[in-house]
């Protein structure tokens, strides 16, 4: 699935349907928001983004660990996400909640891998455009975060 969305304040989510967005106050640290890229709370992954614009994302939705492809990305990272649900809601922080795009997935625990690499120059002239891809299967056991692939550090937009 294809989707463009609004990266306001630089993130994007995926979260269970049946949670409020999280408090990230904490999770948002320098190292989250410079090496990792991403930030975890129960029930809620928060992708950081390059810029502070439309953003584009692919989401592959599997019943096992994919293949690991890294050739083509700069960064990539993995976390845990709860949806005890069935429905992960996949929305810019600013998004109206009731009319995100949601997702089937079985309910439980997941895994989520998150891809960031360059795409098309902007038209801002402002530097180039990410495309993240987003792959999201089902776990048994939690795992850490771990980062797969280490991007530029620091990172900038």
């Amino acid at each position: 699935m294809k989707l463009e969305l609004f990266a306001d304040y630089y993130q994007f989510y995926l979260q269970d349907d049946d949670l409020a967005v999280g408090d990230f106050s904490d999770a948002w640290n320098r190292e989250a928001v410079c090496r990792v890229r991403i930030a975890v709370v129960p029930g809620c992954v928060a992708i950081a983004t390059a810029r502070n614009t439309t953003v584009r994302v692919e989401l592959v939705f599997s019943e096992v660990e994919p293949a690991l492809a890294h050739d083509s990305w700069s960064h990539i990272v993995e976390a845990d996400m709860l949806c005890n649900t069935g429905r992960i809601v996949v929305a810019g922080c600013t998004d109206y909640f009731p009319d995100a795009r949601r997702c089937p997935v079985k309910p439980g625990r997941h895994r989520v891998r998150v891809f960031y690499g360059f795409g098309t120059r902007a038209a801002d002239g402002f530097g180039d455009l990410m495309d993240y891809r987003v792959d999201v299967w089902p776990i048994e056991a939690p795992r850490p975060v771990v980062i797969l692939k280490q991007g530029p550090f620091p990172w900038s937009g």
